[in-house]
């Protein structure tokens, strides 16, 4: 075994090392603080790499190799933990150091200003190294572990403008709501750990995502029918929606954007929202086990594809009528997980696993974008209120514009490849093709609401001197982001346009690197491929044009005009811009169910519990009296008189003792007299 597989835990202890430092540091060491923050992503991408090509030059068995280790002892059980690295686990750590590195860069320019600024780099630091230690745990329990900090962190940083209500509330509704999905995954691995009596994925065979625990899990049922497998996977598959923002545990994701832009990248392109897709992606021979060749999938995958296409079409349509730059990226990012998960539900892991790290760069090239223009804008989000960038942020135009097309997916931009190849799973997925046509939808509206957040940015001429939706008066110009923030963009841009060759129907390295395979050069596949391709690249250019027709033949000029839309269609427009009211229908079910809940839990506490109590206490404090008023009235007062009469005994007696012979020759005498005449007194009777 190598030294990096032996040593794969530094990957993530050393941003944990770092956030630890930073800590206990004062206030005032912000570029110490930065850049032990920056050091740690940097050492930790170098270790990644490392652990790439271990990978890379393994062969067969040996691209699977991990370390396992006795952590503690409950009767005769040993709980034990470990580290992964397999291809999986290595692509993953490559893509979080890299992406997550470039983000720390940028952090620097864009809190530069902030007081906070050495509290935000020690947060990035305890979320990069959660994140990494969810990808290299071999046990689904360090796994949890890792997830809940990420969950804890997200909450810090969501929150990190705690003063802002928005942002305090959004942080603790992300917190809620991921919970709420981490209950069913905990459920889920108890379920696991007791079928299998193991929470590690691979042990020499005694894994409980190796053959001997997956072929009992797939022969026994249990509710409906269901095979263990399937029930313990749909579980795990909760955890899996909250973190990664699907319908219905997607209302956190649009709000996670009150955190700084930076956490907005971070949390919705490289890591957070990965997890829940990544932790599918592991655990995929647990969804996928009992598949033989009469049954081409599982309930569970069932659930994960309809669940994924719902989201897709979901996240689509309510980014068709956004205003806030930041939010139309959130729904964009929800709709392109929903995509993920029909790739890991029809395709299977090289599937949607391509698709999530072409995204993660393009998206987190979108997102740093988005925070250029911002910082540009003078904070400004509202694209009502923008206009004209392209003159004046040239390199964040540039570097957009190619996030733009790779999310879009125009042919030969990465996004166009790995969205490509999911809809070629979800086309020939025998059990149905409407998760193709949702899909095909999806890529539809991805075109044209990106196409309509270009022109509202970036065409036409500035609108930044109107008064903003705050009520405050805009500034007059915007200014290019420092180099800082747009060195990053530009770096993040070139994977956003040449990462998708490297799963190319004609070279799929990618995948075949997954699945521990050689990559072969196939012209011959292009042929299968290129119908839909076609199909899916004039989609794609009907989107784009439906956008430019909308809003690029007359550019908008005055900020207090309807949009296109809502003009035709006002009453969709604000069904879509109020994300079809989910909020409001959680606010008026579950949340004033809780909420009535909560108060007739109080009332009962209160009154009838409390009551209770209260009533119970009452008796014993009358008790107490009536036990008093018998102590001191009765018992002391009898325990006095009989001490008294003692008391006077004693004295009297003590009298008859007083030493004098000649008092008691006198008591002799009464007493011999009172004797005799006793006698007498009897002998004559």
């Amino acid at each position: 075994m190598s030294w990096i597989v032996h040593n794969l835990w530094l990957v993530a202890a050393l941003p944990f090392a770092a956030g630890g430092v930073i800590s206990v540091m004062k206030q005032r060491q912000r570029t110490l603080a930065a850049g032990l923050a920056v050091g740690s992503m940097a050492l930790s991408f170098v270790l990644a790499l490392m652990a790439f090509v271990q990978v890379l030059t393994s062969h067969g068995e040996a691209t699977r190799q991990f370390s396992n280790f006795a952590w503690f002892q409950f009767g005769a059980e040993w709980v034990r933990l470990g580290w992964l690295l397999d291809p999986l686990t290595a692509v993953m750590l490559v893509m979080v150091t890299f992406v997550g590195l470039l983000i720390f860069i940028y952090s620097i320019g864009y809190m530069a200003e902030d007081e906070n600024f050495k509290r935000f780099f020690c947060f990035l630091a305890l979320f990069a190294g959660a994140m990494l230690g969810v990808l290299i745990a071999n046990n689904l329990l360090l796994l949890f572990m890792c997830w809940e900090i990420v969950g804890l962190t997200s909450y810090l940083l969501i929150g990190f403008w705690y003063e802002k209500p928005s942002a305090a509330a959004a942080a603790k509704k992300a917190f809620i709501v991921t919970r709420i999905g981490d209950l069913g995954l905990f459920l889920g691995m108890a379920w696991l750990y007791a079928q299998t009596g193991t929470l590690l994925f691979y042990d020499a065979g005694r894994g409980c995502l190796e053959a001997n625990a997956l072929t009992t899990l797939a022969m026994h049922t249990t509710v409906f029918g269901l095979t263990l497998s399937s029930a313990i996977g749909i579980l795990i598959f909760c955890g899996s929606a909250g973190k990664s923002g699907q319908v219905p545990l997607h209302v956190w994701l649009p709000d996670a954007m009150e955190g700084p832009t930076p956490v907005s990248a971070l949390i919705h392109a490289a890591t957070m929202v990965a997890a829940g897709v990544f932790l599918l992606a592991r655990v995929y021979p647990l969804l996928s086990a009992g598949v033989t060749h009469g049954m081409t999938t599982t309930v569970a995958l069932q659930v994960v594809t309809w669940v994924g296409a719902i989201t897709a079409l979901f996240g689509a349509l309510v980014a068709v009528a956004q205003w806030d730059i930041k939010r139309i990226l959130a729904y964009s990012t929800m709709s392109q997980l929903g995509y993920m998960m029909i790739g890991l539900g029809t395709g299977g892991v090289s599937v949607g696993m391509f698709h999530l790290i072409t995204h993660a760069f393009f998206k987190a090239l979108l997102f740093l974008g988005a925070g250029s223009v911002i910082h540009g804008c003078h904070g400004e989000q509202d694209i009502r209120f923008m206009g004209g960038l392209r003159k004046a942020m040239p390199v964040t135009f540039a570097a957009y514009s190619c996030g733009m097309l790779a999310l879009c997916g125009v042919p030969l931009f990465s996004g166009f490849w790995s969205k490509d190849e999911i809809l070629h799973s979800a086309f020939v997925w025998n059990l149905s093709r409407g998760p193709f046509y949702i899909g095909a939808i999806g890529a539809l509206l991805t075109a044209f609401y990106m196409t309509r957040q270009m022109i509202y940015v970036y065409a036409g001429t500035t609108r930044l001197a109107a008064e903003s939706t705050h009520g405050e008066h805009g500034h007059s110009g915007a200014h290019e982001s420092p180099k800082v923030m747009t060195v990053p963009l530009l770096i993040l841009a070139v994977p956003a346009v040449v990462l998708g060759f490297f799963g190319t129907p004609v070279w799929p390295w990618f995948q075949s690197f997954l699945e521990g395979d050689t990559a072969n050069v196939s012209f011959g596949a292009l042929g299968g491929a290129f119908p839909l391709m076609i199909v899916s690249s004039l989609i794609v250019f009907v989107g784009l044009g439906l956008g430019w027709l909308l809003y690029g033949r007359k550019l908008i000029v005055d900020v207090g005009a309807l949009d296109r839309i809502e003009s035709a269609q006002p009453g969709l427009f604000h069904l879509l811009s109020g994300a079809f009211y989910i909020n409001e229908l959680y606010a008026a079910t579950v949340v004033r169910f809780t909420l009535v809940a909560a108060s007739v839990s109080a009332w009962l506490d209160r009154w009838i519990f409390g009551g209770v109590v209260r009533a119970i206490s009452t008796i014993f404090v009358l008790f107490a009296k009536v036990d008093s008023f018998a102590d001191t009235h009765v018992v002391n007062r009898g325990f006095d008189a009989g001490c008294g009469s003692v008391s006077y005994g004693g004295s009297f007696l003590s009298k008859l003792q007083a030493g004098k012979v000649q008092r008691y020759l006198k008591f002799v005498g009464v007493a011999l007299f009172v004797a005799v005449a006793l006698l007498f007194w009897g002998g004559k009777a």
